[in-house]
């Protein structure tokens, strides 16, 4: 289906080895959000992420209620390694990446 607010292309999983988390507000509390309607959904899957859309918004995010630092250490276990992170506002944002030697584990 066409997105309704832009064009996007499709990848893979294989082609895209990026993964960005955030939270908002309370790290220790959840919930953390976990990736686009286009992330891989065996990943989200593992991470107990379901899709939502919230009102006004024209996209769906992955969300589980896990905190950050659980959702960090399945996507350590499965071969993601953090390669930044950063504030912003009142968000937590974490940039993960999956070397293409272990893309073939998940």
């Amino acid at each position: 289906a066409d997105h309704p607010c832009a064009v996007y292309v499709h990848w893979s999983s294989q082609a895209m080895p990026y993964l960005l988390i955030s939270t908002q507000i309370r790290l220790e509390t959840g919930p953390t959000l976990c990736g686009d309607e286009w992330s891989d959904p065996d990943v989200m899957k593992y991470l107990g992420a379901e899709l939502h859309s919230d009102s006004g918004n024209c996209f769906k995010v992955y969300k589980t209620p896990d905190t950050p630092r659980v959702v960090l250490n399945k996507l350590a276990r499965i071969g993601y390694c953090v390669v930044a992170s950063s504030g912003v506002g009142q968000t937590c944002i974490w940039t993960l990446f999956k070397p293409e030697d272990t893309q073939a584990a998940t």
